[in-house]
């Protein structure tokens, strides 16, 4: 073989190879996208994927929950600790999906975000190879990377062509790989957008299908304590049932209230004691957006009973699972439950002035916390000594319930 055609040959070869490359060895796709946010949006659809098998399977089953009731009730304190502890169950639920259509809706606004630049990348992008073919070919083929070595004339011309050549070559490679990166990118995009509408959609079904479970449960509630109450006799023995229980949760509270003087009375002794006091301020309404009052503070009839009773708080008629805020600053000496309050929280504004919010869904605060004036601590329900939903909100001073509106306004 003569030496010309030798090296033609061998250039040849090269020029093969450098097209032959694969072109899975990439690193780098495209400008801001890399095997590392692929894999990344690849994960997140699995994750969102394995959410809604999660959501789907943590439904309350309303039908075991009922069925678990229907045991307990020989003991009617029991059954309704136990129907409470339900519907707090159910509150979180709903509190959890609702968080969850939050953070789903900005995502989704992210993700269409990302997936517009996505595509406007993947246009420019392909615009230039159209612009790259169109130019070589317009060329007629004189500027192919064959015609360019083949063109050198010596050997050393056309070794420094083979080097101009493999660049041209690996440029063109990259800017395919770019390419097909953003298009593979768009379509993970555009799968992720799909699963995150889903997710938002199925909570959206969900926290619908908790809040109908929550109701159904306060209806298997009222009835029974309905019936409670007509085997109590007479509206009159019903009235002395409720102010037999109304006094043992008043004791309830005083002795919260002597145990916290008692702290206090310690803390005095201490050098570095520093004591709350009320400065006076107007109390923010506990139940925003619910104006509603069910029931006053102060000697009224009773709204079902029909009898003369002291009512020791204001109750504002609310949906369950709407916001309590705390009235003003201060520290909570207790969130917890009780039979008669349901879930309930008492917060020490300080110089011996108390405020109470009872019969809450769920609970966002616990014992020993401080709290802002405004700031979000319970949800309104329906626990404790309730037939639907609202906030008993009542204030103590210097031992005794006052009247909230001296405060509220």
């Amino acid at each position: 073989m003569k030496k010309s055609r030798l090296w033609k040959y061998i250039i040849c070869l090269i020029f093969l190879a450098m097209f032959t490359e694969s072109l899975s060895t990439r690193t780098v796709i495209a400008t801001g996208v890399t095997e590392e946010s692929i894999k990344k949006a690849e994960d997140e659809i699995k994750s969102q994927k394995d959410q809604l098998k999660s959501m789907k399977s943590g439904l309350t089953d309303i039908e075991a929950v009922k069925k678990q009731l229907k045991s307990k009730k020989a003991d009617i304190n029991s059954y309704m600790e136990e129907l409470d502890s339900q519907l707090t169950q159910i509150q979180g639920k709903i509190d959890d999906l609702d968080s969850q259509i939050e953070e789903k809706n900005t995502q989704i606004k992210e993700t269409r975000k990302e997936l517009e630049t996505a595509k406007a990348v993947q246009q420019e992008q392909y615009d230039a190879m159209k612009a790259r073919i169109r130019y070589i070919y317009e060329s007629g083929g004189k500027l192919t990377y064959l015609d360019l070595i083949m063109s050198a004339g010596g050997l050393d011309r056309m070794l420094n062509q083979v080097e101009y050549v493999e660049a041209l070559s690996a440029y063109d490679r990259g800017k395919l790989d770019e390419y097909a990166g953003t298009v593979e990118y768009v379509k993970l995009m555009g799968e992720k957008l799909d699963s995150e509408m889903e997710l938002l959609s199925q909570a959206k079904s969900a926290a619908v299908t908790e809040r109908a479970n929550a109701n159904e449960l306060l209806d298997t509630k009222e009835a029974e304590m309905d019936k409670v109450n007509g085997e109590l006799g007479t509206k009159e023995e019903q009235a002395a049932a409720l102010e037999k229980a109304i006094a043992a949760e008043n004791a309830e509270i005083a002795a919260l209230e002597k145990r916290v003087a008692a702290q206090k009375a310690a803390l005095t002794a201490s050098a570095n004691a520093s004591r709350r006091t009320f400065n006076g301020g107007v109390f923010a309404w506990p139940a925003p957006s619910y104006t509603r009052i069910s029931d006053d503070y102060g000697n009224r009839i009773h709204p079902t009973l029909g009898v003369k009773m002291f009512h020791n708080g204001v109750d504002i008629a609310s949906p369950s699972g709407s916001p309590i805020l705390a009235a003003y600053d201060g520290d909570v000496v207790a969130a917890g439950y009780s039979s008669t309050m349901g879930n309930y929280i008492m917060i020490d504004h300080g110089s011996g002035l108390y405020s109470i919010y009872m019969h809450a869904s769920a609970l966002y605060t616990s014992t020993g916390a401080s709290v802002s004036k405004g700031q979000k601590i319970a949800a309104v329900g329906s626990t404790g000594r309730s037939t639907g939903p609202h906030l008993h909100f009542g204030v103590r001073s210097n031992g005794n319930y006052v009247s909230p509106w001296n405060y509220l306004k």
